[in-house]
């Protein structure tokens, strides 16, 4: 029998277990500092629910749920695992909008699923690290959000990235501008979405499959050509580059989208006037495939990685479709898992993640002494130690070997003689000392060697 998860699914094991508890730590630490409330939905959604907010290549993905009982034999589907965390949000809104504060802002990290094709980085079972503020058409949204996310990556050791930022408004005016016809907008930014993945030749080509006209492509993809090529020449300080993009967006949209280009400079002010400013870089090319998008979008990249490390933007129109009303919101979601792939790649993970899971281990002298070595334990434990305890009364050595395996660098040993004077002999597995010491003193011990560690 396959004992291996299935394709796209993964085991987790202790060392995996601790690194991911840790970056999650991070993210939630961060985005509470920002006032950011935590949520949880269920895994499976009413399938009607999700069809239909992803777009084309989005819907195809979504893992469905035949029904069940009687209706099993029908061969249709009436639930879907979900497919991110943003549909999800919005029908909570729309379910909850009364027991909700006017100014909505959630993180939520949950696993999502996704009928996707395996491969490096990407899986069809993954964490998802979402932050969202509902309520507002405000920009400071936007800085807010783009801020929390940069906090994320610098305090997991990211000082390499960028967080590249467009608009939809814009895309829609470059496409307008390059000829394309309005019915195939859709169409082109499926394709565009793709430029930084496959390359500018396969795309031109993926246009043209699409029925986009081909003056128009070629027009498109040598303006974000030009732009991809003054990002290469810019200094380390993007605020000039930025402002240079601004003027060639306001120049080929000849007076047009001016709300569109009024926002990207208000965020681009915004987050300028922060830390993560450093790292901000305006990319007219970047499409983002998800329909539900409406103005800002943004996504995270980092050298030498295909793909992005999270990306979001605004979506006021998704929450409506659930509730009738208009309701702005904006959200950016982190990627766990590549985030995980990059920083073990890099060697990112700070000392001791990857430690021991006891910082002493309780040996068994006998099974008459079982009792004692428990009641021993628990002492231990409530002094807040981690206590592992031996299981079964073998030679001590046989014991301290396991004890060394499980790189526990102390162990406690109480014979008839300990026992008989309440002493405890605590043994270093490092340097190979010990010493025996009161009982009542045992934890206290342990703790002082183990401190400068």
């Amino acid at each position: 029998m396959n004992t291996g998860p299935a394709r796209g699914m993964r085991d987790f094991l202790p060392e995996d277990v601790r690194r991911r508890q840790y970056v999650i730590g991070v993210i939630a630490d961060v985005y509470q500092r920002y006032g950011f409330e935590p949520l949880e939905t269920p895994a499976v959604e009413n399938i009607e629910t999700l069809l239909g907010k992803y777009g084309e290549e989005g819907d195809k993905l979504i893992f469905k749920i035949l029904k069940r009982g009687e209706g099993a034999a029908t061969g249709q589907a009436d639930l879907a695992l979900r497919y991110d965390l943003t549909v999800p949000l919005a029908r909570v809104v729309a379910e909850y909008r009364a027991k909700l504060p006017r100014f909505f802002k959630r993180y939520q990290v949950q696993p999502v699923w996704r009928a996707d094709r395996p491969q490096k980085g990407r899986f069809r079972e993954f964490y998802q690290c979402d932050v969202d503020a509902i309520g507002s058409r405000s920009m400071v949204v936007e800085a807010e959000l783009l801020q929390a996310a940069g906090d994320v990556l610098a305090r997991l050791g990211f000082t390499a990235y960028t967080l590249r930022l467009n608009h939809r408004g814009v895309l829609a005016g470059l496409l307008d501008a390059g000829g394309v016809p309005a019915p195939l907008h859709g169409d082109a930014l499926v394709a565009l979405d793709k430029l930084d993945k496959i390359g500018a030749d396969a795309v031109a080509a993926e246009l043209d499959t699409r029925g986009v006209p081909r003056e128009g492509a070629r027009r498109l993809l040598e303006f974000f050509g030009a732009v991809t090529s003054a990002a290469a020449r810019a200094p380390a300080d993007p605020s000039g580059f930025n402002a240079d993009v601004l003027g060639r967006l306001e120049a080929l949209l000849a007076g047009g989208r001016t709300e569109a280009l009024t926002e990207l400079r208000q965020i681009v002010a915004l987050v300028g006037a922060t830390p993560t400013g450093a790292h901000l870089r305006l990319d007219p090319s970047l499409a983002r495939g998800l329909s539900y998008y409406t103005g800002s979008i943004f996504e995270i990249a980092v050298p030498d990685l295909a793909g992005s490390l999270g990306g979001g933007g605004r979506y006021d129109n998704l929450i409506g479709m659930f509730l009738g009303d208009a309701v702005p919101a904006c959200g950016i979601s982190l990627g766990l898992e590549r985030i995980l792939v990059v920083m073990g790649e890099r060697q990112m993970f700070p000392g001791g993640l990857d430690a021991r899971a006891a910082d002493v281990m309780v040996t068994i002298w006998n099974l008459d002494a079982l009792p004692d070595a428990l009641a021993l334990a628990a002492e231990l434990r409530s002094e807040g130690l981690r206590v592992e305890v031996y299981p079964e009364a073998e030679k001590l050595g046989k014991q301290f070997k396991y004890a060394a395996s499980r790189a526990v660098p102390f162990v406690t040993v109480v014979g008839d003689e300990e026992a008989a004077q309440g002493l405890v002999t605590v043994k270093n597995l490092t340097s190979g000392e010990q010493q025996r010491v009161p009982r009542a003193d045992a934890a206290r011990v342990i703790r002082a060697a183990l401190a400068p560690a």
